[in-house]
Parts: C-alpha cells; structure tokens; sequence
C-alpha cells in the first residue's frame, strides 16, 4: 500500500528536521557578546544624530567583522572619572561580557589632579575585574595647558593602569583625529564646530582606529562568525 505524497514528504521532512537538530546540539550557535561603552560625552555621541554616534557606529563596524554583539551606550555628558565610578557597579549588568572605559577628558577640562583621577580609573578597573569582565582602557591625551609634570601624571595613568590590570590599551580616543588632521583647516573636517566634539565622519575614524581592539576582545569570547 502507498502512503499519500504528503504522508511521504512530511516523513522525510521529519529527517531532516531531527538531523538539523542534531547539527544545532553538536554546533550551538555563537553568543551574542554584550558591550558597556563607559563614557563621556564622546562615548554617549553629543550632538550628533543617534545613529551617528560613537557607540551605534562602532556596533555597525563589529557587526560587519562577523561579530554578534550588543553595544549599550554607557557615556554620559560630563562625566568625570568620578561618576564613572560611582556608576560602574550597577552599570555593569549581570552578562555584560566586555566594557570599554573612555574617561578622563573632563577631568582635564576641569584640571583635576591626575592623582585623584588615577584612583578613580583605578576602582572602575578593579570593579570590572571582581566581575570578571574583560575591558579596553581607552585614554586621553593632556594639553599643555597645566603644565608639563601635569601632562606627564595625565598621560602616564593609562598605560600604567592598563599593565597593572592586564588590560589593552588604546593611548588617546581622538589620537585618530590628530593623525588625520595634518593642520588646523583640515581637523575641522572631523569636529564638530564646537572644536571639541567629533563629528559623524570623525567618529567613522575613531571607530576604525579603536573597532579592532574591541573586536579582539569579543574574538576573546569566540563570538565571531567566519565568512
């Protein structure tokens, strides 16, 4: 006797739904790897459209790398380190798997003691360490302005506190400004008219100079699709 075509078709698709089954236990798709951007105004993409900002172009750039993430924009606008730490504990959702830590530049704004901001960075690092999540310290770079021992206290806090903690480090968040700007009519290109804050196609060379440090620590977590 012959069974009905849809009896036989619904058998043999029957097979293939308990072989792909069988696929997905042995293979499990790769997780999807949560990002906090610590930040300040440069993180949290002041005056800029919401999909232009730092946060929302980086997630883009990863996402085109293979990599299956979820950027939360932790940057709020004149943050000193200060409220960086006073906000990372319960800013570090349970899951967040890596956190990005860009502060300082208000601190230099403000002329803080780079002792006292050290400190600060100091506990946001220990913090993210006692959760075990993975970080990039991202710096700044002082002016002159306070003088050279405070340019050297400044600058110095970062790599510092990236070997104390064993963490990657990229030296200045607008490093790739400055190594685009060759002179003053051509950084205007990638700054907002403020003369502070990137503008979107600023933020495009920030993100290309900083996305492969995020990406290797997200590679880290083996959340990366091949091609």
């Amino acid at each position: 006797m012959k069974f009905p075509f849809c009896f036989r078709a619904y058998g043999v698709q029957s097979v293939w739904l308990k072989v792909a089954a069988i696929i997905c236990l042995t293979f499990p798709a790769a997780a999807e790897v949560s990002v906090l951007a610590l930040g300040d105004s440069l993180t949290q993409g002041y005056g800029l459209p919401p999909d232009q900002g730092f946060v929302p172009q980086l997630e883009e750039w990863l996402t085109a790398q293979g990599a299956e993430v979820s950027l939360t924009n932790g940057g709020v606008s004149g943050d000193t380190t200060a409220g960086g730490l006073s906000r990372v504990a319960w800013s570090l959702t349970p899951g967040t798997d890596v956190m990005l830590v860009a502060l300082g530049g208000n601190d230099l704004l403000r002329g803080i003691d780079p002792d006292v901001a050290r400190a600060n960075l100091d506990g946001i690092l220990a913090t993210a360490d006692a959760e075990g999540v993975a970080v990039l310290l991202i710096g700044m770079s002082a002016p002159g302005n306070y003088g050279a021992d405070y340019k050297v206290r400044f600058d110095r806090m970062y790599p510092d506190l990236a070997e104390k903690w064993g963490v990657p480090l990229v030296t200045d968040f607008l490093g790739a400004l400055r190594d685009a700007g060759a002179t003053d009519d051509s950084l205007r290109d990638y700054v907002q008219p403020d003369g502070i804050h990137p503008s979107a196609v600023g933020v495009e060379l920030i993100v290309n100079a900083v996305g492969p440090e995020v990406l290797a620590l997200v590679e880290a977590t083996g959340n990366v699709n091949p091609d």
